[in-house]
């Protein structure tokens, strides 16, 4: 693991719990999405975030 402060964990982990929000909304909009545009689009947002959560999870390791 990276030599992180405590500081640095703590922003992390709020982004990670940012990030798997917007992954659960935006599979959630997907779902409920009756253009395919939009339920591309949505789709496609969520699988941004989650390359996000886990370029984050990949600073702890």
């Amino acid at each position: 693991m990276a030599n992180l402060t405590a500081k640095e964990l703590s922003a992390i982990e709020d982004q990670l719990n940012c990030e798997q929000m917007l992954i659960k909304k935006y599979k959630a909009y997907a779902q409920v999405a009756t253009d395919p545009q939009i339920k591309s689009t949505c789709e496609q947002l969520a699988n941004q975030h989650k390359q996000h959560y886990n370029t984050l999870m990949g600073h702890l390791y």
